[in-house]
């Protein structure tokens, strides 16, 4: 069964940094897809970054430059991360990590098409 579990939310000024990480246990594929998404009140689920199996990378515009995601698998749990760095007060949302068994990993890959999600981590992020 896998799990993700998020930490790392807070509150932050604007022009701050904020790091997420995301325990993935039980996810034991090395073809797969993870990446961070957000939801900010009334809009909808947004992808902000995602890593596929070799390692690349894919950014949403709006976080390119700002934010960074990578993965440490050198644990029996896989741990993602996301560095958020220049935070804006757009960046205000909740983070939720993700999951896909298969190993189509772009940005453009909408919420439906992840198989596992975490409970999510409020990122606020204040003038």
């Amino acid at each position: 069964q896998v799990q993700l579990v998020e930490s790392g939310g807070g509150s932050v000024q604007a022009g701050g940094s904020l790091r997420l990480s995301c325990v993935a246990s039980g996810y034991t594929t090395t073809t797969g897809c993870m990446g961070w998404f957000r939801q900010a009140p009334g809009k909808e689920r947004e992808g902000v970054a995602i890593i596929g199996p070799a390692g690349k990378t894919n950014y949403a515009d709006s976080v390119k430059g700002r934010f960074t995601i990578s993965q440490d698998n050198a644990a029996a749990e896989k741990t993602l991360y996301l560095q958020m760095d220049t935070l804006k007060l757009e960046d205000t949302a909740m983070y939720y990590c993700a999951a896909r068994g298969g190993a189509l990993c772009n940005i453009g890959l909408p919420a439906r098409r992840f198989d596992y999600w975490g409970q999510g981590t409020q990122v606020t992020v204040s003038s």
